[in-house]
């Protein structure tokens, strides 16, 4: 049997639908398994074990008119058996159709449900602590089999040599990996999906002040050194000195390796709490105003992975509005989302992932 997943377009989005290959494997040991994805999320199922090829989609290239025709030709002509469409959106439906695979499964949209064999309508309440996120994936394998898992954890797969280059970069940065070291999340995807600095600044005051020992680390990339720098000039001079600034990952797969050593990954949620996720490293992750919170706090347990999200305080703010509208006003709703708010949460996040590390952690006032 020959199976094809697609899944465009976020990173996150490609490594939570990577469950759906070790599930495959699992039932399926002798099937061929390939990976539709666009090609910056590559680093996020690099080594994975359970996929046999991956093919890369170029949305520079491949989404114009005269582009995507070569590519239905290269999907048509290796005649899958079985395509499992996650993405559903109209250029993955037509993908799906034109591979002519006897089973096409995908989620029900009246507009493009005519490309499927099999149409499953989203799960609104999540039944595991998984999340929506994994079960509604999951969800599309029963219109293969019946008895596949209701949800299995994303992973990630990190070369020992990876790994040792990271920790030698950590060493001579001057970290001490026998104190605290905290992965900072400082940027969402968008500035939408970013929670205001002037507040992510008293995040990181106070989690100084709390864990004097903790060394800082900023995710970002050359073109966010402008905002990276920003949020470090509005830290106070404390905490400057516990920001590692030019310690960062130069490549996706660097970052992974770099998180992999940390105690924590606390931030914006998005692509970097599920990487630090997969993982296995502790997340506090806050949630921007548009985001349902059910869909994407995959495995919390309210004590390795905490979230917040401003409908935990504040749920008459966003009651009866759509999520056009509070991304439009995604700056204003976040104005309320203050630190005040979220700090005994942290608090007893820190209290729970710091341990073994400092001798006493003071109580964040």
């Amino acid at each position: 049997m020959k199976i094809l997943v697609i899944q465009q377009k976020m990173i996150g989005d490609v490594l939570t639908s990577s469950i759906l290959f070790e599930a495959l494997r699992k039932k399926y040991p002798d099937a061929e398994l390939h990976y539709l994805i666009y090609t910056h999320t590559f680093p996020v199922v690099e080594h994975n074990p359970f996929i046999d090829r991956i093919l890369l989609f170029d949305p520079v290239v491949d989404l114009k008119p005269n582009g995507l025709l070569p590519l239905l030709k290269k999907i048509k002509k290796e005649k899958y058996d079985l395509v499992i469409d996650v993405y559903a959106k109209i250029n993955t439906a037509i993908i799906s159709a034109f591979s002519g695979a006897t089973k096409r499964i995908s989620y029900y949209k009246k507009y493009t449900s005519g490309a499927y064999t099999h149409t499953f309508e989203l799960l609104t309440s999540p039944k595991t602590s998984a999340g929506l996120a994994i079960e509604n994936r999951m969800l599309l394998l029963t219109a293969v089999a019946k008895d596949f898992p209701a949800e299995l954890k994303p992973k990630l797969y990190l070369t020992k040599e990876e790994i040792s280059s990271a920790k030698a970069l950590m060493k001579n940065a001057g970290i001490e990996v026998d104190k605290p070291v905290y992965m900072i999340g400082i940027l969402g995807s968008s500035s939408e999906k970013t929670y205001p600095l002037k507040y992510m600044a008293e995040i990181l005051n106070k989690i100084i002040s709390s864990v004097p020992a903790a060394q800082l680390l900023f995710n970002y990339i050359p073109s966010q050194e402008k905002e990276a720098k920003e949020l470090y000039n509005l830290c106070s001079p404390q905490t400057q000195q516990h920001i590692f600034f030019e310690t960062y990952g130069r490549s996706l797969r660097e970052f992974m390796a770099i998180t992999a050593q940390c105690d924590a990954l606390i931030g914006n949620e998005g692509g970097a709490v599920n990487m630090a996720k997969a993982l296995n490293v502790p997340t506090f992750s806050i949630f921007s105003p548009q985001i349902k919170k059910e869909n994407w706090s995959i495995y919390e347990n309210e004590a390795d992975h905490v979230s917040v999200h401003l409908k935990d305080y504040h749920p008459e703010f966003l009651t009866a509005l759509s999520r056009k509208t509070l991304t439009k006003k995604a700056a204003q709703f976040y104005e309320q989302l203050k630190p005040n708010l979220i700090l005994a949460k942290l608090n007893t996040f820190l209290q729970t992932n710091s341990s073994g590390k400092i001798a006493e952690l003071k109580q964040i006032q």
